[in-house]
């Protein structure tokens, strides 16, 4: 059951409208790191989760984010208040589809739900989730250092700040698993080449803890260790005048193809 209560969570008010800005906050609406991917994100990985504290921190994430994406569908209402005085080279996308939040990127680009990342198990879910927040975080603070208006800065101050504490809260559902730090998780073990780290950049090589004893063992000098893959077999392939695919018929005479006559 969903109830929605119409005021805001936090005040949303524009001081001077900028159709332009407003393309720009569309990325926050309808763009791969906004608030309607990282609502319906969270809410759907919740369906999934046994432990019953983490999936109601998800879904209270979820709610809240769908508050946010309110206030950013607010945000762009208020900047396009004034499109009819606003250049259609300022505004070309509300210009076409009238004032408002549409489901596009400020490229105008239509939302996708490939943007989602859930894939049916807690651990990776939860580390795709502080990576979603860590975007979400970067376009905010893109966003404000291109806003002139200080009521829009306020908002979108709140709603970085936000995602600084969701991340937080999927770290420390993490560490309460044991899995902040423990690359493992999933029910198959690795095999037995899981410490090896290869040195496959090469040139003024640098060195730190990700290629270090004890949890790595480091190959300066990599060799192959797979020979040499087997020809391709393709029966719509064009063939020698023999009639044999040519990389096999070259092969099974020991030298090079036959050319044709």
């Amino acid at each position: 059951m969903f109830l929605h209560r119409k005021e805001l969570i936090q005040p949303v008010n524009v001081g001077k409208p900028d159709a332009r800005f407003g393309t720009y906050l569309l990325e926050q609406f309808g763009g791969a790191t906004g608030e309607l991917t990282a609502a319906l994100q969270y809410w759907v990985q919740s369906f999934h989760v046994e432990n019953a504290s983490i999936r109601d921190m998800l879904q209270d994430i979820a709610i809240e984010e769908f508050s946010h994406l309110e206030m950013v569908g607010k945000l762009i209402a208020q900047h396009t208040s004034e499109l009819d005085q606003t250049s259609v080279y300022d505004a070309p996308l509300f210009k076409l589809k009238g004032g408002g939040p549409h489901f596009l990127d400020s490229q105008g680009s239509c939302w996708t739900a490939a943007y989602i990342q859930e894939g049916g198990n807690v651990i990776r879910d939860l580390r795709a989730n502080i990576s979603a927040e860590g975007g979400a975080r970067q376009t905010y603070e893109a966003l404000i250092k291109a806003c002139e208006d200080e009521g829009t800065k306020k908002t979108l101050h709140h709603l970085l700040t936000r995602e600084i504490t969701h991340a937080n809260m999927f770290m420390k559902a993490l560490d309460d698993m044991g899995k902040l730090d423990d690359p493992f998780f999933g029910n198959i073990p690795p095999d037995d080449t899981v410490k090896l780290v290869f040195n496959l950049s090469q040139g003024e090589d640098a060195r730190g803890p990700w290629n270090q004893e004890p949890d790595f063992d480091y190959v300066a000098d990599p060799q192959p260790q797979g020979g040499m893959p087997l020809p391709p077999i393709n029966p719509d392939d064009e063939r020698s005048v023999s009639g044999a695919p040519q990389s096999v018929a070259g092969k099974a005479k020991g030298k090079a193809p036959a050319k044709p006559k």
